[in-house]
């Protein structure tokens, strides 16, 4: 494989922030009950409202928590607010819960988060949303807390954060995050995306691809996120096809359980790492417009790398970033042989035919027109952007949004 610089014997200095014991495989949602008891046996089951309690791996699990316990449940549809958490935490203090198992998408994941975050202490999540909270510091500790992801796309189930959003004119979309929050054990069992249908395929594994490559591009990357994004890069180039197409074909499973695999890899590298422009401006998209942030995501990815690109090469022509875009479309594109030039070409024409294939839609299709672009543009600059790999302009960043409308 062509390399743009050579590979040093020491890497430089890194942190590695608190990861959760990590279960994967097919299967595995049988060991769930068991990995749970050890942590409590007052138990607060959160999920979606349909796939998971309709599939057959519900009754089961209910079954076997109950064994060792007492089990309560909340159902979360849709993207969770202050107002989700702050009722679910009112509701279930007095039960004196002791562990908090969430099995679901990224909303589920990250409703049951804050929720385990607050039942020992009882007060809102707005004393600690950054951004837009109160400013009162989280100490901690939470509840013990058990990630179980149904999609493969946010990477939840590896972070410390739990993302809350009021959609609207004032909305926003803000993350209440501390060390303590991350999950106690992350169970990922591949199986479970099987009853997930295309468009949210395509969405969840859009947003793995872009975490994965946004945190690779970091400003923060280091040579441990560098070896994790890569090798999920090419697991979710090897795989995304098939989970995509769906079916119970050997080539389908596979394709899940890569795809799985890439999303909770680009869990662990974005909460090490960071994330860039695409992250940036798909909060505010995800705020004020009923935009899925998966949908954003695979809309803007390959707009947005393509004018980090042009910026680098105009202002950064010698920064490590470009060597590593270069690296990951070949990787994408399965061309190890390319030069740079011809491997960030196949970078963007790959991501862009993704996105086509996949039918990631148009902004406007959100309701969302030119006039909207200024009011995106000056919310965008959030914790994403500040590890973008070249500083943007706002002109840059209203050239990647209104290319997508």
């Amino acid at each position: 494989m062509i390399q743009d610089a050579p590979v040093t014997a020491a890497p430089a200095a890194f942190d590695v922030a608190a990861l959760p014991r990590i279960v994967f495989g097919p299967g595995r949602i049988s060991e769930l009950a068991g990995l749970v008891a050890p942590l409590g046996r007052r138990v607060l089951l959160v999920t979606g409202a349909r796939s998971f309690r309709d599939g057959p791996h519900w009754a089961p699990l209910v079954d076997s928590l109950k064994e060792n316990g007492e089990l309560w449940d909340l159902v979360v549809a849709g993207e969770p607010s202050p107002e989700l958490v702050d009722e679910a935490v009112a509701a279930f203090r007095p039960h004196a819960i002791e562990v908090v198992v969430a099995i679901g998408g990224g909303s589920v994941l990250d409703a049951g988060k804050a929720i385990a975050g607050l039942l020992p202490f009882g007060n809102s999540v707005l004393d600690h949303l950054e951004g837009v909270g109160r400013g009162v510091p989280y100490t901690g500790p939470a509840l013990p807390f058990v990630a179980v992801p149904t999609t493969a796309g946010t990477g939840s189930e590896a972070t410390k954060n739990a993302v809350l959003s009021r959609r609207g004119r004032d909305g926003f979309k803000k993350s209440f995050r501390h060390e303590t929050l991350v999950p106690r054990v992350a169970l990922v069992d591949p199986e479970l995306l099987a009853g997930c249908p295309p468009e949210q395929m395509a969405a969840n594994g859009m947003d793995a691809l872009t975490q994965l490559l946004e945190s690779y591009v970091s400003t923060r990357a280091s040579a441990f996120t560098d070896a994790l994004a890569r090798d999920g890069l090419a697991r979710v180039a090897a795989g995304f096809e098939a989970a995509w197409r769906g079916g119970d074909s050997e080539a389908a499973r596979a394709g899940r359980a890569a795809m799985a695999y890439g999303a909770l890899l680009s869990g662990i590298t974005l909460a090490q790492a960071g994330l860039g422009s695409v992250h940036g401006i798909a909060s505010p998209l995800g705020a004020f417009f009923p935009v899925p942030h998966g949908v954003a995501c695979g809309t803007l990815v390959a707009e947005a790398t393509r004018v980090n690109i042009a910026a680098l090469r105009e202002r950064m022509p010698d920064a490590p970033a470009l060597a590593r875009y270069a690296e990951a479309g070949r990787i994408l594109a399965g061309r190890p042989e390319l030069d740079r030039d011809g491997a960030l070409a196949a970078l963007v024409d790959h991501l862009a035919a993704w996105a086509e294939h996949m039918d990631m839609p148009c902004l406007g299709r959100y309701g969302i027109t030119e006039a909207d672009v200024p009011r995106i543009v000056a919310d965008s600059r959030g914790n994403s952007m500040k590890t973008n790999p070249v500083e943007l302009s706002d002109e840059e960043i209203a050239d990647i949004i209104t290319a997508r409308l």
